[in-house]
């Protein structure tokens, strides 16, 4: 590993100027996805800025019926606060399947949205990738690419986005905040992800000089009658396969409304607006839940042979997470 200098500022204005006026930093929180990629030299900043002593951590429950989640809040705080698993339980168990026990300890919720992929092609240099060399190919076309995206893919990257929390987060609107040298600003969810499309290298609309300070959830109620299924080889320490993260209202019945992010098959957080349409209006059954995770997947791609079977797999994950939150019918009528 080369030589990297290395700060500790007190104040969000402090970090900022730091990484301003010096090329080639990054902010260090946990670590835990910075770390791993210094020491395989998949990055090599010149300046590190440690930001984990700054005021940007902490949960707070909004006045309209919202979550306010510090940047530098753990992943393990926000799981277990007795509010979040009671109002939006995806959430709590996106956070617990995200990681072990130990990585959660130390994991912000910031730097969780940050990760990089986790294709093993960026992530060992010497490997053609245009997201960490763009220009250079893309090895996973002919390589191992199992666990690739199916959705939002382009023609230079197909790499999936690991995060598990983002998979609620985005099927719940939340929106991120940002600050720079040019002030604040606010991001939807769902666009603080780019697609790759021709420029893989580019995942966010931010600048380099600008630090995630806080993530706000709107109020919805019937994220109380949630769900976060993850689809994975082995039941701990593993990455999707396919996960989905759904919010369900029904009434006599009928799909009022429903939120639907997808994970395992994009290139971002997926949220299956297609499918959400498909079901609003809809009796909640299990046909039309199949119906609808089949005209969001209708879209894939299922071009590359090793991945070929997530179009399958990610329908049925859907449909189950669906079935798991739809209210149980009692035989002698009405639901219960």
């Amino acid at each position: 590993m080369k030589p990297i200098s290395y700060a500790r500022p007190h104040t969000v204005e402090q970090a900022v100027r730091t990484v301003t006026a010096r090329p080639r930093t990054v902010f260090l929180a946990g670590g835990t996805t910075l770390v791993d990629m210094l020491r395989t030299g998949a990055m090599e900043p010149d300046n590190v800025v440690d930001i984990t002593w700054l005021p940007l951590g902490g949960l707070e429950h909004t006045p309209g019926g919202g979550l306010r989640i510090g940047a530098l809040a753990t992943m393990s705080e926000v799981a277990a606060e007795a509010g979040v698993r009671e109002r939006y339980p995806f959430l709590a168990v996106a956070l617990e399947k995200g990681a072990s026990p130990q990585l959660r300890n130390m994991a912000t919720m910031g730097g969780n949205l940050m990760q990089r992929v986790r294709c093993a092609y960026f992530r060992e240099p010497g490997n053609a990738c245009n997201k960490r060399d763009p220009g250079s190919g893309c090895a996973a076309v002919d390589g191992m690419h199992r666990g690739h995206a199916i959705l939002g893919t382009g023609p230079d990257c197909f790499a999936t986005h690991p995060s598990d929390v983002a998979i609620p987060l985005v099927a719940l609107d939340a929106t991120v905040t940002v600050w720079g040298p040019r002030g604040e600003r606010t991001i939807p969810f769902d666009e603080f992800f780019l697609l790759p499309g021709n420029t893989p290298q580019l995942e966010h609309p931010i600048a380099e000089d600008e630090l995630i300070t806080r993530i706000d959830v709107p109020a919805l109620p019937f994220a109380k009658n949630s769900h976060y299924l993850k689809v994975r080889d082995r039941e701990s320490y593993e990455f999707a396969l396919t996960s989905a993260a759904v919010a369900l209202n029904v009434a006599d019945g009928t799909v009022v409304d429903v939120r639907i992010g997808l994970g395992g098959v994009g290139t971002k957080p997926w949220r299956a607006r297609t499918a959400e349409g498909q079901l609003i209006g809809k009796a909640a059954t299990a046909a039309n839940f199949a119906a609808a995770a089949a005209a969001e997947m209708a879209a894939a791609d299922a071009s590359h042979p090793m991945n070929a079977f997530k179009v399958v797999l990610a329908q049925r994950t859907l449909v189950r997470a669906l079935e798991s939150v739809r209210p149980q019918v009692n035989p002698l009528g009405g639901a219960q």
